[in-house]
């Protein structure tokens, strides 16, 4: 069964025929954004079940995934900062760092800038399933590369810095 685009229910529209390496040399005419907006929004869309759906830690849901990332890459950080980053509402962010806690995975020390505060940061457990999770996901995604075709490899190996970019240019 074809998956379906999440944003309206209904499956997505085919993808018009990919082009090879040979048409995506450097003579070629640069992509409309909007189109390549798109397109790599339903990738994303429907590759992120894909990978949530092998993991075997289920009680690590998107968006506590998302937190001990966030809290891996920037912390520790004060629960403001932290609902700041993942542009969420500071009441949804403060529960969530209350789950994480009950869970075992962060840990609280009192902010020494304002003690009235504190920060959040991983802890070995947080740290140790970050891992699990991220070498389930790799080894997820390298299968699925490995069977793709070399020209294919390449394409997505020459795509990489691009897509880089654009997490650098949000963070």
């Amino acid at each position: 069964m074809a998956p379906s685009d999440t944003t309206t229910g209904h499956p997505p529209e085919p993808a018009p025929d990919r082009p090879g390496p040979a048409e995506l040399s450097a003579g070629s005419a640069a992509a409309d954004p909007a189109e390549l907006a798109g397109r790599l929004r339903a990738v994303i869309q429907h590759l992120l079940p894909v990978l949530r759906g092998h993991s075997t830690h289920r009680e690590l849901t998107p968006s506590r995934t998302a937190a001990l990332a966030m809290l891996d890459a920037h912390g520790p950080l004060r629960v403001s900062e932290l609902a700041a980053r993942m542009n969420i509402a500071l009441s949804t962010t403060s529960r969530m760092v209350d789950l994480l806690d009950d869970r075992g995975w962060i840990a609280r020390r009192t902010d020494p800038v304002d003690q009235r505060a504190s920060l959040i940061s991983l802890n070995d457990a947080g740290r140790a399933l970050l891992r699990a999770v991220r070498r389930e996901t790799t080894g997820l995604l390298a299968e699925r590369i490995g069977r793709l075709p070399p020209d294919r490899q390449h394409l997505l190996h020459a795509a990489l810095p691009a897509l880089e970019e654009l997490v650098d240019d949000a963070g």
